[in-house]
């Protein structure tokens, strides 16, 4: 989720889809609302998406989507995080978009001090959906079937998570996670927070969990092709760290440079089999060859996290809605 100051930024900024010309040239068949396009900024772009592929509007009407995750095959379908609206929606081409889970996070009703009572990230995970459960502030496990929630971690030392918000599977079973406070009312001010810090976690097979470093402001994480370099979003752009055989990180390192690239507001991402980025920005998502930006796609709103389906669409969640467009890149899968 993206923090207050950034998310101010961004809503100044969505009129960058005309600015970066991003408008097709070519509007393929579609039954949605075309809302936005792609720019081209280097040919290797090409290998990846189209240029002229278009953006369009498969499901509306949530209040802060967030974490899509595809399920299944090419006839598979999408379940999305309403963080605010404390619900996970699917959608499908064949049966259209419903409420999944709900309440996805917090079951206690109302309450003034949660800001974003419901999930975030979605990844699957351990037979079933694995979530970062801003609501109950704890990494969660809802069955596909039962859609039973089990929490599998809450507190680290004793003491409880600011509000987990996204979340990346290891080869070997691990679950990396982000636990920044913007689930909370007054975010670094709220007075539930526990930990004097905000950091990037480990979790185990066995549900230990472990430190990764306290001295980031983390939002989405990834781990690259070999699954062994970690990701994160962070205030100064994308840092990085390396990962022994078991897990644990060497030094954080700067990825991509915000202030360098001129890149802001990043979000949540993806890596694809290839090993190329695919993270939300201040512009839309913007697409990294290792940290050279070569392509931005747009929508008409704020785009805060993305996934690559295996019906060879680029899914994003876009403020109260969800956009794709179509994609040559493939899903990295562990």
């Amino acid at each position: 989720m993206i923090d207050r100051m950034d998310r101010r930024v961004f809503l100044g900024s969505t009129a960058a889809f005309a600015s970066l010309g991003a408008a097709p040239r070519r509007r393929e068949e579609t039954s949605y609302p075309i809302v936005g396009g792609v720019q081209r900024l280097d040919p290797a772009l090409d290998a990846l998406i189209d240029s002229d592929a278009v953006v369009e509007k498969v499901l509306d009407g949530l209040i802060w989507s967030e974490g899509p995750c595809w399920v299944g095959g090419a006839g598979g379908y999408l379940l999305m995080s309403d963080v605010r609206g404390n619900a996970i929606h699917r959608w499908s081409e064949a049966d259209g978009g419903s409420i999944w889970r709900k309440p996805s996070g917090y079951e206690g009703g109302e309450d003034p001090g949660l800001r974003e009572p419901g999930t975030n990230g979605l990844i699957l995970a351990r037979g079933g959906l694995v979530v970062a459960d801003c609501g109950n502030r704890a990494i969660a496990r809802i069955d596909l079937t039962t859609r039973e929630k089990t929490l599998l971690c809450t507190h680290y030392q004793g003491k409880r998570f600011n509000s987990p918000n996204d979340l990346v599977l290891g080869a070997d079973g691990a679950i990396y996670f982000t636990d920044p406070p913007y689930g909370l009312e007054g975010v670094h001010d709220s007075p539930r927070r526990e930990m004097a810090y905000t950091g990037v976690f480990r979790l185990a097979p066995d549900n230990s969990v472990t430190l990764i470093d306290d001295g980031v402001m983390p939002n989405g994480i990834g781990l690259s092709v070999d699954g062994r370099t970690l990701y994160a979003t962070d205030r100064v752009g994308w840092v990085a760290w390396d990962l022994d055989e078991a897990g644990r990180p060497g030094p954080r390192r700067t990825h991509i440079d915000r202030q360098a690239t001129g890149v802001q507001g990043g979000d949540g991402f993806k890596f694809d089999q290839q090993g190329f980025l695919w993270t939300s920005s201040r512009d839309g998502v913007s697409i990294f060859q290792g940290d050279r930006r070569i392509g931005v796609i747009t929508s008409d709103a704020v785009i805060s996290n993305c996934e690559l389906a295996a019906d060879g669409r680029l899914y994003m969640s876009s403020n109260h809605a969800v956009v794709r467009v179509r994609v040559k890149a493939r899903k990295l899968v562990v």
